[in-house]
């Protein structure tokens, strides 16, 4: 009987609300507290940066725990239960992500991606376009838990594979690279020391691609 409640629990609750703190105390001591953002910006230009991190995070939690207990490391079985609930809260927060960044998409907000005549810059379009195939990857993906397409094997099959997950974890990183890459190569600009949010996320895909080539099945 206790083994069988053991193998039931489900860690997500908690890992969550974990993510979502550390990502906003991360956010506020970068922009607010270490940078010059003002605290009016934080209900959206803040706050899009936090749900963006903690998607991040929790997508590479839902891919990389199980390739991780796979080559020996320790992840309990409470963790392991909560991968897909961290897959969908994390593809949820994605959709947020994607919201706020089209409201608040502009020069006042982002102008290191425009021109000087008010166009997109190659990188702000490239990660622009990244970032949309990235989506409609996760949503994909997303769409496999979906009751009403359990039936279509082949599609759950090809959806759900090894090639695709890794596909969808490139996209991903591109987006995030071609954000982000020019302030990684500027540690001397990094509010208090902190790295951009955008790397702590790159960084954390990385590690959850490379385990991913190494430990899925």
């Amino acid at each position: 009987m206790s083994e069988q409640v053991a193998d039931n629990r489900n860690s997500a609750g908690t890992i969550i609300m974990v993510v979502l703190a550390f990502s906003t105390i991360y956010a506020v001591s970068r922009y607010h507290i270490a940078g010059p953002v003002p605290w009016k910006d934080f209900p959206m230009l803040i706050l899009n940066k936090t749900l963006s991190l903690a998607a991040f995070v929790l997508l590479t939690m839902n891919f990389g725990l199980g390739p991780l207990n796979y080559l020996g490391v320790p992840v309990s079985q409470a963790w392991l239960n909560a991968r897909k609930a961290l897959g969908m809260t994390g593809f949820l927060l994605v959709m947020l992500h994607a919201l706020m960044s089209f409201l608040l998409f502009g020069p006042a907000a982002y102008g290191k991606f425009f021109m000087t005549d008010g166009s997109l810059t190659l990188l702000a379009g490239l990660s622009m376009l990244f970032g949309v195939l990235a989506f409609v990857v996760l949503w994909g993906y997303n769409m496999s838990f979906q009751t009403f397409l359990r039936e279509d094997k082949a599609f759950i099959k090809f959806i759900t594979s090894r090639k695709f997950m890794l596909f969808a974890l490139l996209l991903g990183a591109a987006h995030l690279f071609f954000m982000g890459y020019e302030g990684w190569l500027n540690p001397a600009g990094w509010h208090g020391g902190m790295p951009p949010i955008s790397l702590v996320a790159f960084s954390l895909f990385a590690v959850g691609y490379t385990i991913n080539l190494l430990g899925r099945k």
